[in-house]
This record gives C-alpha cells, structure tokens and sequence, in this order.
C-alpha cells in the first residue's frame, strides 16, 4: 500500500507541475496576444488621424492638438443647429443603432466598409471608446465580468489561432493605415490648391463620416459573433484603455480634433453665405447701375462659373474633397449660381401666366354673340395653343441662363438645337408675300459684286465731303439725283433719291457735340451745339415750338395750333370725341407735318405711341429736333409715292395745321390717308380752313367737304378750342362697304382688284379707295382688342391654316415669338450685355418679324422703330396690330433718318441675309451715321458674318464689349465712340 501510494503521489505531482507550466505559457501567450492587438490596433491610427488633421488645419491648431493631451472635449457637443442636419448625429442614438443592428446588416457594411475613410473610421472608434470611459460604474463592472468569462473561454482554445487571426488584423490595419496617409496627402494638397472654403465640401465629409462611423461599427461587430476570441479581445481593448493614460490622451486628441473640423464647418458655411449674399448684392446693384459695373459684376459672375465648371469635371470619387462641384448635384450646382435669378424669373412668368389666361378668358367675354362659328374656333385654337406653350416649357429651359464675356456660355443664345430659340421656315416663305414681291413698281436693286466681301479691318475711313455735312441723310441730300428732276410739283425733290451706291464714308460731329440729355427732360431741353439750327427759334419762336435758351434748345409744348401746351390740345379732342379713348382704344396714330413733334411727345402721358413724319425742308432740322428730344419721327413728305407703311393701320391721323394740300387733284394725297387708316378710324383736323372766313380757306372748306363725302367719311363733330382759338374737324372713315355700293357717282373711284393696297415701296400714290375688309378673317374687319392686351393677343384674322415664320401655325408661332425675346431681353440684355439701359431712349430693331423684341421692352421708357425688310416676310400689319409700329425699309440704302439719332439698333440675323445682296461696308458706315456717340448696337447672326461686323467696328474704333458663337451663331455687342477720320473723301 505504502509502495503503492508512492507512486501515485509522484505520477500527481508530476502532472501537476507539468499542467502549472503549460498554463503559465498559455497565459504568457495570451497576454503577448493581447499587447500585440493594442499596440498595432492603437498607434498606426494615432499617426493617421494626427495627418488627417495636418491636411485640413493650420499649424497653429495642430500643435494644439498634439499637446493637449488631457483635454476631453466631445464631438458635435453642444452643436446650435448650423450643421446640416445629415451631419448632426446623436452619440447616444449612434450606437444603440449600430449595436441593434447586429448581424443583418453585416453584409450591407462589408460593403460599405470597403469604401470608408480609415481616418474617420478611427475617429467614430475613439469616439466609442469615450463613451465607454465615461459610462457608469454599473456598466463597468459588466465589462469586467464579461472580460473574466472570455478569460475562461479563450483557455479552451488552442493558441494558434488567436495568433493567425491577430497576424491577419495587423496586415489588414497597416495596409488600410496606408491607404488613409496616401488618402491624406492627396487631399492636403487638393487644399493647398482651394482658396475658399466650402459648404458642400463640409457637407461631404459629415455625410461621409456618419457613414464611415457606422460601416465601421457594425464591421467589427460582425468580426465579434464570427470569432469567439474577438470578445476577449474586445474586452481586454477596453482594459486596456482605461489602463493607459496615452491612449487617453489619443482620445482626447481625437475628439479636439472632431470639435476643430465642427467649428471650421461653421466657419466655412458662414463665409459661403458672406459669399452669397455678396453675389446677391452685385446681381441687385448690377440691374440698376451704369456700364461699367454692370460689366464687373457679369465678369465676377463668369469667374465663378469657370471655377464651377473646372470643380465639376472631375466627377464625385475623382474630386478632392474641397471640391463642391464633385458633390452637389448638378441641378443644386446649377441653383446655387442662379438662385436669385431663377426666383426672380419664375415669379415674372407666373405672373405673366395668370395675366394671360385672364385677359383670354375677358375677351371671350366681350366677345359679340353673334360671333360665327369660325372665328370661335379660331380663339379656342388660339387658348390651346396658350396652354400648350406654357406646358411645353420644361425646366431646363427656364434655368438655361449662363452668361460668359469674351467666349463663355451665354444665356438665351441662338443655338440651332435649342428647341426655344425659333428658326425661320423655309416652307414659310412660300406663304408670306414680301414688298419686294406686292410692289410693282419698285426700284430695280442693282446686284452687288460679292468679291471683296472679306475682313476690312484696318480699313481707312474718311469723312463725307457734302454740303449737309453733320445732317448728311444720303438719299435725300444726294445732290447728283436732284439736279436731275425736272418737276418739284409732288414735291419730288423732298422725296428719296439714294445713291446707286451707298456711300462708305463717315460723318463728321457737330462742334461741340455732348452726351444727349436722358429722356424725360430731354423733352423740353437740348443741348443747342447738339443741333445747332436757331432759325425755326426765330420763326416759330412765338408759337412756343422751340426757343435758344443759353446753352440749350428748350421746348415749351407748343405749336401752331396749341400754343398753351400739347396737353391742353390733346385732352380738348379727347373731349370733343368720347370714343377716342387714349391710351385704350387709340393706341398708334400718325401726325403728319408734325413740327417739333411736341403733339406725339406728349401724348406718352396717355400712353400712345405717334409715328411722327416732316419733310426735310425750309423748317430747319425739325425731325432732328424731335429725334434729339426722345420722340419717334421719321422724313418723309406727302409727295407722288406711298408712305411706307400697311394699309388700314393706323387708328388716328392727325394733322395740325400741316400744309398738305389735301382737296388738291382729286384728292389724291386725302385717298393716301385713307389707305393706311383703319376702317373706324378718326382723321383729326386742325387747320385756318375749319374756322376762318377768309377767301382761300372758304373755298378750300367747301372742296373738302365735298371730297370728304364723296369718300363716305362721316364728319362727326367740329369743335372749337377756346384757349388757343382755333376749332378742328374730326371725320371718321367707314367700317363697311354700304357707302362705297350706294354713291351715285364712282368718284373717286375704287381701285382695280389687282391693286395691292399693302404694296408700299417705290409705288406711286393711286388716287382711288380699296374696298374695306368684311370677312372676320381678314384683317381690318375688325378694331383690335383694347391695350395693352392687343400687344400680347394674336390678331383675330391671324389664321391657324396659315404657317407662321418658325414653322408652326401663325397664331403659335406669334406667341413662341413673343416669348422668346421677353426671355432673352429679361435674362440676357437686361443685365448681361453690359448696356445701362436708363440711358437708353431711341431704339431701332433693324430685322423685326412679329415685333417681339419691342413688345419685350413696353415697360421701359424708350420706343422702338420696327423695321421690315423688303425681302422678308410682310409682318408689318402684324406689328401694328399688337400697338406698336414700324416702316419698310431695305437695308442696302440709307434709312430717312438724320445722323446720331438712335441710342441702340438691334439686327437678328440681318447681315447674313443682306450680305448676298449688297456689301457691307457702306451698311456699317449707315450704322455708324444712325448711332450716337456711345450708342450700342446688338448682333445676333451666323458666325461668319459677326466675325465681320466685329472687324469693320473695329475699323471704325467701336468698342466692342462681347463676342461670341456657338453652333454656328453668334452674339455681338458693341459701343459707338466718339473717333472721326481726320482727312475728307474725294466726292
């Protein structure tokens, strides 16, 4: 027994002793274990997280960082709200989400994890880490039996495989600790590159960290549940921690570093609002202010486009992370730039929506009931058309508003695929007549030799060496045509007789010419050197016309037969006639021999707008007058040839004493009134022969009375004006045929049906009447609608069955028209071209179809002379009839206006088209007599043809402020200064 228990006792001990040492290898290796998984877990980060902080800090902040260690400050703590409110994310609510997560989404975050930022990975993992330093004591003694239960179970498993799992982490730690320096040093010098901070950028990287922080998080907890020895693991890191002062401190320098890169949020987002309350500022300044800070604010705003289309490029993953462009969406991108401007534009057109669809739904109202069946079916053609266009209008349409200066994307610009830019039909063609094709007897156009056409930059101009020298109008001061006329009985030597061609020199400045006084004080006062011509002073001096005042032409609103004032006159016919209705249902009148023009200028106060005409004769430059004073006038005469105007478009004629024999040869000049009159309309009367009794003007009141009769015009009143003793005669022209059937006597006689009544250029004046319009669908037949509706309301007699110029049905095709330049001129000229439009008065739009470019500028103070163009479409009825008004005109001779007379001329696609037919220069040269010095002038054209315009400008030392094309087309801006040649031509 003795023996026996001997040996068993040895066998014991010797197992014991065996056991104790395998044990305490075990243990040793577990703790090596444990210290290589802090070390290599802990440090490397701390080196990551310190170089992300050098990329998106000064150096001040981080030697703050580095040194205070002790520092526990926490992330986002006591964040006020400024933070986008995807980067404001509780702690306590970001944990419990991520640890109620648990396994379902580990696949979803081995995903996600692959894309992290390592830096912000350890970031959301010190913050975890304070979070559990700070918890209560009860949540720690939890830890600590956890970490004894992972003790136990970590001795049941065999010692290699903890070792192979820490081996495999600590590759994985050090290569991603890798990646995030490269990450790092890329992105420090990204900032390096960005002179602004970002609130995008800022955005980004709370976004990104949220997303890290939870990949990151629910990464490791599915490493947890697959691996039993990741709990021990764990719970050891915890110990460790609180174990460590360093580590501590790494968790204090990490959260500093959370709370540095939120205050440069805010810093950031509040300099980015600094930066966009600037940029609203310029935009509000730059509407109301002169050229030179329209021009600046336009360049700030191109350089910040640049920079955003530069940011953009690169895409998302590709950008830096300063790099907004590479983040924000590209309809945000877009809405950051515009924002002011999209809100602005949006209200305007929702404004103007409802406007329209209220004044369609007031004229179906007023609308006859007797109404056909055609012509209601045209007005619902027409609302649909309407509604259609408005629904049609998608948003990339709207925000299309990039503007660059000197080759940048430019907003409203004539691209051939842009869907809102309108392009003439040929097919149209076919069904517009022109002048050129309804005037007979127009005057043979010599063909142009097209050699020669190129580039004339550098050309040497010379003044023109006339007899009118600074009022040279060429096709009336052509000297040469006028020795050759044999009778001035139709005063043909007042009529136009232009040069075979047109001349190619410029006219010289008055002595002492300054900037033309802004309207409305240009009304009554001018400068005297502008136009320096005192003789009417001294003649009509006395009736208030015009008056030398010191360094000024002053104009008290008189004339001959209203010496207290215009406006006296203007509201004593008002008077005399209730229906005239200022400013409603007259809206565009004529005043023949007008003077001054004192009656159309005054009569803007009631909102109507007078084509004002005189001959250039023996009272001295009174167009120049009205011209140089802001009021609309042309040179003409009542001579052997039509005016250039449609028939049936006027709504008012008026003549004030204007010394036109009127009963003279059959009534010849009367019919001529009576051809461009609407039907309805008023011809007002005011001269010696309606109130005196002497001898001549007796029997001149007898044969117009008898003319006027035999004419079916109906005399409605005579009224006589106390205040200025004189009395006017108002007749109004029949509105059917009834009168013209029952004459007893074809005298005048109605004109041959072959007759175009709309034929105006070079044709001599009939003396006979046309038949009035009776059909609804022929224009004329009916008034227009009441302004200012009859500017936006296609004409009643528009047909659908008709193809407008752009190739939808006309009544369409008026709207499309009309929508476009209100966009362009509201978005585009308004404030990009650099133009202060408050100096801007006389307007000419030298190619117009509809009229839309004017109807855009209605309410701003300045009028627009429409110009039709032989060649093209005859839409010049169309003008007139939406209350605006215009004259026919071919371009390769010169417009009957005096020099220095306009403030801005608009040509669309004028010299593309002109340039097969005449050259070029002696147009420019045109141009450059009608502009004042520091006029402007707007192209839009074929590229070809504004690379020219833009040399012979240059050539004439215009400045020119903006070029540039794209698909084919191009814009053109440019301003008229103040240089004359020094030397004079031959001829």
């Amino acid at each position: 027994m003795a023996i026996g228990r001997s040996r068993n006792n040895k066998r014991s001990s010797s197992t014991s002793y065996a056991s104790t040492i395998t044990t305490i290898v075990f243990i040793v290796l577990c703790v090596l274990g444990v210290w290589m998984l802090t070390s290599n877990t802990m440090a490397p980060l701390q080196t990551t997280q310190r170089t992300a902080t050098t990329s998106n800090m000064g150096n001040d902040d981080v030697s703050s960082i580095f040194h205070d260690d002790k520092k526990d400050i926490p992330a986002y703590e006591d964040n006020p709200g400024e933070l986008p409110d995807d980067a404001i994310k509780s702690d306590d609510r970001s944990q419990a989400d991520n640890i109620d997560a648990g396994s379902d989404d580990s696949t979803g975050s081995q995903s996600t994890a692959g894309t992290t930022n390592p830096a912000m990975e350890e970031a959301s993992s010190n913050i975890e880490k304070q979070e559990l330093i700070s918890t209560p004591l009860e949540t720690e003694n939890r830890g600590n039996d956890q970490k004894e239960n992972n003790v136990e179970n970590s001795q049941v498993k065999e010692s290699e495989e903890p070792e192979k799992q820490q081996v495999e982490h600590d590759n994985q730690v050090s290569e991603e600790s890798s990646m995030t320096q490269k990450q790092q040093e890329d992105n420090e010098e990204s900032v390096s590159k960005t002179s602004e901070p970002d609130e995008g950028n800022q955005w980004k990287q709370s976004n990104d960290g949220e997303q890290q922080e939870s990949s990151s998080e629910q990464d490791q907890q599915q490493d947890d549940q697959g691996k039993e020895n990741e709990d021990a693991s764990k719970g050891q890191e915890v110990n460790s921690v609180v174990d460590h002062p360093q580590d501590e401190g790494s968790d204090s320098e990490d959260n500093q570093q959370m709370e540095q890169n939120a205050k440069a949020s805010l810093e950031q987002k509040s300099i980015l609002n600094e930066q966009m309350e600037d940029a609203s500022s310029q935009k509000d300044e730059h509407d109301q202010s002169d050229q030179e800070r329209g021009k600046a604010a336009g360049e700030d705003e191109v350089q910040k486009e640049d920079e955003a289309e530069q940011k953009g490029a690169g895409g998302f993953h590709g950008s830096s992370n300063n790099d907004p462009q590479a983040v924000i969406p590209e309809q945000e991108r877009e809405k950051t730039i515009e924002e002011q401007q999209q809100q602005r534009q949006e209200d305007q057109q929702a404004e103007e929506t409802t406007q329209k669809q209220e004044d369609s739904s007031t004229e179906k109202l007023e609308e006859p009931q007797d109404r056909d069946n055609d012509n209601s079916e045209q007005q619902q053609q027409q609302q649909r058309a309407i509604d259609s266009h408005l629904e049609d209008e998608s948003p990339s349409e709207q925000n299309e508003k990039t503007y660059s200066h000197e080759s940048q994307s430019y907003s409203s610009f004539p691209a051939g695929d842009n869907p809102e830019i309108p392009k003439e039909s040929k097919e149209s063609k076919m069904s517009w007549k022109t002048q050129a094709s309804q005037s007979e007897n127009q005057k043979e156009r010599r063909q142009s030799d097209l050699e020669g056409n190129g580039s004339i930059y550098g050309y040497k101009w010379q003044l023109c060496n006339v007899t009118a020298g600074p009022d040279y109008i060429p096709c009336l001061d052509n000297e040469k045509a006028l020795r050759k006329i044999r009778s001035t009985r139709h005063f043909e030597h007042r009529e136009r007789h232009c040069p075979e061609e047109g001349p190619i020199c410029l006219v010289p400045l008055p002595e002492g010419y300054q900037k033309p006084i802004e309207w409305p004080k240009s009304r009554e006062k001018i400068w005297y050197h502008n136009v320096p011509h005192p003789l009417l002073a001294d003649v009509k001096g006395h009736q208030n016309w015009v008056k030398v005042t010191g360094e000024f032409l002053t104009f008290p609103g008189g004339g001959t037969q209203f010496i207290h004032g215009a406006l006296h006159y203007i509201d004593f016919l008002q008077a005399a006639v209730a229906n005239i209705k200022w400013g409603k249902h007259t809206r565009v009148i004529l005043d023949v021999g007008c003077g001054v023009a004192s009656f159309g200028g005054y009569l803007f106060e009631r909102d109507v707008l007078t084509m004002s005409f005189a001959p250039k004769d023996e009272h001295e430059a009174q167009i120049q007058f009205a011209l140089e004073r802001g009021i609309p006038a042309i040179s003409a005469v009542m001579g052997s040839q039509r005016l250039q105007f449609p028939s049936r478009v006027f709504d008012i004629i008026h003549c004030a004493r204007c010394r036109v024999p009127w009963h003279a040869e059959g009534g010849r000049l009367l019919l001529e009134l009576n051809r461009v009159l609407r039907p309805g309309g008023f011809f007002l009367w005011s001269a010696t022969p309606v109130y005196q009794k002497l001898e001549e003007d007796v029997q001149i009141w007898k044969e117009m009375t008898s003319l006027t009769a035999s004419m079916c015009w109906e005399l409605v009143t005579i009224q006589k004006d106390k205040l200025n003793s004189i009395a006017a005669a108002i007749y109004r022209k029949p509105r059917s045929n009834k009168c013209y059937e029952e004459r007893k006597q074809n005298s005048p006689p109605m004109c041959k049906e072959d007759d175009d009544p709309n034929a105006a250029w070079y044709v001599p004046i009939q003396a006979c009447m046309h038949w009035n319009p009776t059909g609804e669908s022929e224009r004329g037949a009916r008034w227009p609608v009441v302004w200012p509706r009859r500017l936006r309301t296609p004409p009643r007699w528009l047909n659908s069955s008709q193809m407008g110029i752009y190739g939808k049905p006309a009544p369409q095709d008026f709207l499309a028209d009309y929508d476009h330049w209100r966009k362009v001129v509201r978005t585009s000229y308004m404030s990009r071209l650099g133009i202060s439009w408050s100096g801007v008065r006389n307007v000419m739009d030298m190619r117009a179809v509809y009229g839309g470019f004017a109807a855009a500028l209605k309410d701003l103070q300045m009028w627009v002379m429409n110009v039709v163009n032989v060649d093209s479409p005859d839409t010049l009825p169309i003008i007139y009839e939406r209350g605006l008004f215009g004259i026919y005109h071919d371009w390769c001779e010169s417009f009957s206006t005096y020099p220095r007379t306009y403030d801005l001329l608009h040509a669309d696609h004028l010299f593309s088209k002109l340039r097969k037919r005449c050259k070029l220069e002696p147009v420019m040269a045109e141009v450059d007599r009608i502009v004042r010095p520091g006029g402007k002038l707007i192209v839009r054209d074929e590229t070809n043809a504004i690379g020219e315009i833009e040399n012979l400008l240059k050539s004439l030392h215009w400045e020119v402020h903006l070029t540039f094309s794209k698909d084919h087309e191009g814009i053109l801006s440019a301003q008229k200064g103040t240089w004359r040649p020094d030397t004079y031509s031959d001829s």
